[in-house]
């Protein structure tokens, strides 16, 4: 018997989006040296929702609001960017983009030897997104040195395996997902994914960037239009 023609479809699925800056050498050396000369009590997040640690800095939520032109040229890359997944994956035409502004909260952590992060989601956004400055030193044998790993939000996914769904694709697959950012690495995902960053083991320091973002029209400040560059 011929088998019926299968029609495969995503349901329940997540949407990843990766993209990498063209030339983010001058950038990420301007947003280092500004990171690490900020990495002080003046710019802490004094309410933090996780237990400190002494290896992590994680700044105030303003980042954005900065006025150097480091910062003004990576608020522009990553809000255009999810401007456009975002339009990609509603359908929005340009004209809906148009009047669609994005509210967001944007903080830097710089990561030492020893520090991770817990898992955690961004409840007051629908996407998130982080950006790597800088990756830190690779160890050998330890792939998962400061790694970004999202877990599997499908509670009993994984219950009972065996021969006909333990190799999955990976987009059906289960348990969690593993990436090694790069220096100029932008990644975008919905705000619900729990997410966590595993302990960094180099001996230097790992710096990224991260977002919480909220579209709507008529949002109040900070807004930006979604594919219009901020203003000066």
């Amino acid at each position: 018997m011929v088998p019926a023609k299968l029609q495969f479809q995503s349901w329940f699925a997540s949407p990843i989006v990766l993209t990498q800056h063209p030339d983010p050498s001058r950038l990420n050396a301007e947003l280092e040296t500004l990171f690490l000369a900020r990495e002080t009590e003046e710019f802490r997040n004094k309410f933090a929702s996780h237990i400190p640690q002494a290896e992590l800095f994680e700044s105030k939520f303003s980042v954005f609001n900065w006025p150097e032109r480091c910062v003004l040229e990576l608020r522009t890359f990553m809000l255009q960017n999810v401007g456009a997944a975002v339009a990609h994956l509603n359908g929005y035409t340009p004209e809906e983009m148009s009047k669609l502004t994005l509210q967001n909260h944007t903080w830097f952590h710089v990561m030492r030897h020893g520090a991770s992060f817990v898992a955690h989601n961004h409840p007051n956004a629908s996407w998130s997104a982080v950006y790597c400055v800088r990756a830190g030193e690779a160890v050998a044998g330890r792939p998962d040195s400061g790694a970004l790993r999202f877990l599997d939000h499908r509670p009993g996914s994984n219950a009972f395996l065996d021969a006909g769904n333990s190799s999955f694709r990976r987009e059906f697959c289960f348990g969690h997902q593993v990436l090694s950012l790069v220096p100029g690495q932008l990644i975008m995902f919905p705000a619900y994914l729990v997410h966590e960053v595993a302990t960094f083991l180099g001996r230097d320091h790992r710096i990224t960037v991260a977002s919480g973002l909220q579209s709507a029209h008529g949002l109040s400040a900070p807004r930006h239009r979604a594919f219009d560059a901020p203003s000066h």
